[in-house]
């Protein structure tokens, strides 16, 4: 049975990765709860376990009483006893008993072995959620091993860790023994083993990409200031550098691109627009569309949106697939964007009859009698469609037609 503990303990200390003082201290108090079952208290064991060896000490200290004086076995010896060991021993004296395990039996040494496990696991576990909360956003690389359709379970260094499917990218498609890279995002305590999520939809695993493939972000010289990103689909990141000597987005992108390629490769061809970062968020949008080029800009500080205005050519990129990249662009400015095609912007600046100036009020009303809504159908209609409104003359027309060239100069 000797054996049995010895190797069961040495195989702990070889495969586990607790530290020696915390394996001792484990060892002791499971030899400690099991001398207490067997003699209903251990405050006068002393339990030794020697990391070495791998074995286990016992002594019980117990006072020498006369050999008609003992009340409690436990805690004291006959004289006669103790003085077969050592002829010089008195009563009063204290007496070291050692205590050879193998003799508990067959059961407490079982249960002894069971109560190890069990620690053991306890303090592997904690060991398990310190390490990985203290590396809570470090990119993994581990083992699909098992897949089901809320999660992917992948093997990290011995340790199981979760990909739930949201943290997952959606057009991905895993089998097992497939080589992941993720972020590790969450760690949380169990009842079983620890929880450790990790992630490759969540903006910090692009952060940490960069970080890994341009050497200037790692080193702080470029500065990454805001990510949006609809994972699988696009990123747009922006970036700003604290030394204008950098180009910034070029950093990014690479000799040849190589930098913004590995990145990309990693994340299965997800688009990367790389931004240079502006305060002035006029500038920010303009850049945040390219290569769309917006003709005006209108603020909305009331509602905080911002009218684009596109050239209708370019409205479709300036949208994106399914609303994307006009989305995307949005939150990475911090305002609602709404593009208008410049068709229907201009359409809708039509200029209201009164509002025309240079025009008395008597000849404002004779055109709006006449049908005439706005400013350009009057000069679509031309002078002679003008002299056949009623008290409309030749001499009003021409006033009329003049009013409208300062609108419509060109």
């Amino acid at each position: 049975m000797n054996h049995d503990i010895v190797d069961a303990i040495s195989y702990l200390i070889r495969e586990k990765q607790i530290e020696k003082h915390a394996f001792q201290e484990i060892i002791e108090s499971v030899f400690l709860s099991i001398l207490k079952k067997k003699f209903g208290s251990s405050d006068n064991f002393d339990v030794i376990f020697n990391l070495e060896k791998g074995d286990i000490e016992i002594y019980c200290e117990k006072e020498i009483v006369p050999d008609d004086g003992i009340e409690d076995p436990v805690t004291q010896v006959a004289l006669s006893d103790a003085q077969k060991v050592d002829g010089d021993f008195e009563v009063g004296e204290d007496f070291v008993e050692i205590i050879d395990y193998r003799t508990f039996g067959r059961r407490l040494i079982t249960a002894a072995k069971q109560n190890l496990a069990q620690k053991i696991k306890e303090v592997e576990k904690d060991n398990i959620f310190r390490e990985f909360t203290e590396r809570k956003g470090e990119v993994i690389l581990g083992d699909v091993h098992q897949i089901n359709r809320h999660e992917i379970r992948i093997n990290v260094d011995k340790t199981e860790v979760v990909m739930p499917r949201d943290e997952a990218i959606y057009n991905e498609r895993y089998r097992r023994g497939d080589t992941v890279r993720a972020i590790i995002k969450d760690v949380a305590r169990t009842p079983k083993e620890p929880l450790i999520i990790v992630s490759r939809a969540d903006v910090s695993f692009i952060r940490r990409l960069f970080e890994i493939e341009v050497p200037e972000i790692y080193d702080g010289i470029v500065e990454i200031r805001r990510i949006v990103r609809e994972p699988g689909d696009r990123t747009k990141i922006a970036v700003e550098s604290n030394d204008k000597r950098i180009d910034p987005v070029g950093a990014c992108v690479g000799l040849k691109g190589v930098r913004i390629q590995a990145i990309v490769r990693e994340l299965n061809n997800e688009k990367i627009d790389i931004i240079h970062w502006n305060e002035e968020r006029s500038l920010l949008i303009h850049r945040a569309l390219a290569p769309v080029t917006p003709l005006e800009l209108i603020p909305d500080e009331e509602n905080r949106r911002i009218m684009a205005v596109i050239p209708d050519d370019q409205m479709s990129m300036a949208i994106g697939r399914k609303g994307q990249n006009i989305r995307l662009a949005s939150l990475l400015v911090g305002v609602n964007i709404e593009p208008i095609k410049e068709s229907d912007f201009y359409e809708e600046e039509e200029l209201p009859i009164d509002e025309i100036e240079g025009l008395s009020d008597s000849v404002k009303g004779k055109l709006k009698t006449a049908g005439y809504d706005n400013a350009e159908q009057v000069l679509d209609a031309g002078k002679e469609k003008l002299l056949e409104i009623s008290g409309v003359g030749e001499a009003i027309a021409n006033k009329i037609l003049e009013a409208l060239t300062v609108y419509y100069e060109d």
